[in-house]
């Protein structure tokens, strides 16, 4: 008997240990580059629903608009149940080496976009570099920064079930996490097209692969998102704006979720200032007036204003911006069932 007694202690001493193990929180120090985002996504958190979490947990340790301090100590949210029930159940990831070697594991977090299909298309890209502007004697190139927000969009999307097609692509780029992004040409278009020079002639090949795409698809959810960093007067400061097409009530109502989300976004965030994204038709720009899914234009920015800057070069803030997006179509979806 008092051998099955010293077990039982022993037993209960092991499981509790075990638990206790479990149960605390797991600690990770911040490196440059690092922010709140990048931190949860690199730890297998789903940034929109811990991000909060996090900050409540490290209130103490971080700076203005959120920033961390290299070399400090952060505590990582517990997970909530039902994410570890859903991870057990879906233990699957996604491999896309178009993410880079960094990213290019992509983990399935839920099911919310199961049955939504997204082209995305970045501005310009091969021959064209569209807006330039200079940043300490470095050349910013406006498809550098568009194609790294859609690359940190598509692998939001597909973390959530979608179907995405990248219709302009850079096989050696990758989700890069430097400021300055270099500049280079060889971006193709979906499948693996060449990028003419031609600006109409460029215009057409990445309409005509997203309309192809789309009659194959049938009826489907499908939606078509572009985005650009726009080139304006070095003091216009700009806040994330969208078009859409005038005839289109899908676009329309996929424009005004996204500029929704962002509004809500900026209240949680930069409370003391006030969000000015628009929401306006401009049929007359030739992939809004001529691609068939309802689409949304996005204009991340001013690639020449130095706040604006602020936005587009940090990598922290460029995987923020990814982040809104999905949240904003992930409520247009689920509006839409």
């Amino acid at each position: 008997m008092k051998r099955i007694f010293i077990l039982f202690i022993l037993f209960q001493t092991l499981w509790n240990f075990n638990s206790n193990a479990q149960s605390t929180p797991k600690t990770v120090i911040a490196v440059s580059g690092d922010g709140i985002h990048k931190i949860l996504i690199k730890n297998g958190f789903d940034p929109i629903k811990y991000y909060n979490e996090f900050i409540r947990l490290n209130k103490k340790n971080i700076g203005k608009r959120n920033g961390l301090y290299i070399g400090k100590k952060y505590t990582l949210p517990a997970k909530k149940e039902s994410d570890t029930e859903t991870a057990a159940k879906n233990p699957k990831s996604l491999v896309n080496p178009l993410f880079g070697k960094k990213y290019e594991n992509v983990p399935i977090e839920g099911s919310q976009l199961k049955g939504a299909i997204y082209y995305l298309i970045s501005g310009h890209g091969g021959p064209d570099p569209g807006a330039v502007a200079k940043k300490n004697g470095n050349t910013l190139a406006e498809d550098e920064y568009a194609y790294d927000v859609t690359l940190r969009l598509a692998r939001g999307l597909m973390a959530q079930g979608a179907e995405v097609y990248l219709i302009i692509k850079d096989e050696n780029d990758g989700i890069r996490d430097q400021s300055i992004l270099k500049v280079d040409y060889d971006e193709v278009n979906y499948p693996n097209q060449k990028i003419p020079r031609s600006q109409k002639l460029r215009l057409r090949q990445r309409t005509a692969s997203v309309n192809k795409l789309f009659k194959q698809k049938g009826k489907a959810y499908q939606r078509l998102i572009v985005t650009h960093v726009d080139s304006r007067g070095q003091k216009e400061n700009v806040d994330v704006f969208f078009y859409h097409h005038k005839s289109s009530k899908n676009g329309k109502k996929l424009a005004d979720q996204l500029q929704t989300t962002f509004k809500k976004k900026y209240e949680q965030y930069q409370p003391n200032r006030k969000y000015t994204g628009t929401v306006s038709n401009r049929s007359n720009l030739y992939v809004i007036r001529n691609t068939l899914p309802p689409m949304v234009y996005i204009e991340l920015g001013n690639l020449k204003n130095t706040s604006d800057q602020r936005r587009i070069l940090n990598s922290g803030n460029r995987q923020a911006l990814a982040d809104w997006i999905t949240e904003g179509l992930l409520a247009d979806y689920k509006s839409s069932k």
